[in-house]
């Protein structure tokens, strides 16, 4: 008998402490036919495409996170996550199946959130404030990728609220012989801030972060390596969201005839026209000096929901450049065969469906 308590009370025991951990198996699926006008030929005219995509209306993705409690409200908490195509089923980065999560760390309801490990740098945080939510043509098309990079190397904090705001900071070490990085490692230093204010009919968010170039540690291009500044606002009124914000990305030592700074403003309103569909409409607009020119992206879309996990969806947009510009739909660094020609529009339509688990 006494063999038999002493059992389920084992029994009992691992119960509890498996009662008090947790691991989730997560992702995301999008895919679906995109139309692109505006592309260069080789004839030295434009041309047009239909191609199937994945990612157009959220980057596909699957991942694990888990916590275990450690007692007195703190938890070590994981999280694994990577990108990858859904039409073809590659990995979204070479040689990397955690592409955009790689963390552990502790979490606690009073102290906050510390981290370690690869994350979405913390420019990411405008998601919130893109009235598209950076899918494949918004805010980050006409900053070309500038706001949507992953860090390694990270040590990150996440505060809890404190009367309506709280703090988030980033800081990740190039892990090269020069603190800023010197050609030895893929990244250099990335470091940033960011502060929310949050209230039942506004929300408020201010960004500083840098990306230094991991062959000499320098802020020396606008689209990748730089200083950036943002602030963003969320308005809801019933079923209607506004929202607007303005970004700008500063840069030095750049080569000549390059740009050195851009500026970017967008505004937009969501209407949640019923429970399960949702109609967008924005505008984004940036200026690059030194003769980068300036774009504007016209776009309406909207989703439909069929069940609490799957949506269908739809994106009609229009970039319209300056005499200079090459700024595309898509988010490409210069030089990239599917930017515009220079003065040349890029319109585009998409539909897709896309099923979260």
């Amino acid at each position: 008998m006494k063999k038999l308590l002493t059992a389920l009370s084992l029994i009992a025991t691992a119960t509890a402490v498996h009662a008090q951990s947790s691991v989730t198996l997560y992702g995301r699926l999008d895919a679906g036919i995109e139309y692109m006008s505006g592309i260069p030929s080789s004839s030295g005219g434009s041309t047009s495409r239909v191609r199937a995509e994945s990612g157009d209306w959220g980057t596909s993705l699957w991942g694990l996170k888990g916590a275990e409690d450690l007692g007195g409200g703190t938890k070590a908490v994981f999280q694994l996550e990577g990108s990858f195509n859904t039409m073809n089923g590659q990995l979204g980065a070479t040689n990397s199946i955690w592409n955009r999560w790689a963390t552990v760390g502790f979490a606690n309801d009073t102290y906050g959130t510390l981290l370690f490990g690869r994350e979405l740098f913390i420019s990411n945080g405008l998601w919130d404030f893109d009235p598209f939510g950076q899918t494949s043509w918004s805010s980050g098309s006409l900053v070309r990728g500038r706001n949507w990079p992953q860090s390694s190397n990270n040590i990150s904090y996440q505060s809890p609220k404190f009367g309506g705001f709280d703090f988030y900071g980033q800081y990740a070490l190039s892990n090269a012989t020069n603190w800023n990085g010197n050609g030895t490692t893929g990244q250099g230093r990335e470091a940033g801030v960011q502060l929310t204010y949050s209230a039942a009919l506004f929300q408020l968010r201010g960004i500083y972060d840098e990306i230094r170039n991991p062959a000499n540690g320098g802020l020396n291009d606008v689209f990748q390596y730089s200083r950036e500044y943002f602030a963003g606002a969320n308005v809801f009124l019933g079923p209607v969201k506004l929202q607007a914000a303005y970004q700008a990305s500063h840069a030095s030592g750049v080569t000549a005839g390059t740009p050195s700074t851009t500026q970017l403003e967008w505004g937009g309103v969501t209407w949640q026209a019923t429970p399960a569909a949702a109609l967008i409409g924005a505008v984004y607009h940036v200026n690059a000096n030194h003769g980068g020119g300036n774009a504007t992206i016209y776009t309406v879309g909207g989703s439909y929901n069929l069940s609490k996990r799957t949506l269908l969806d739809v994106q009609v947009a229009q970039v319209r450049n300056s005499k200079t510009g090459t700024f595309s739909l898509e988010a490409n660094l210069p030089g990239n065969a599917d930017n515009p020609l220079a003065g040349h529009s890029q319109s585009g339509v998409y539909a897709g469906i896309q099923h979260s688990f």
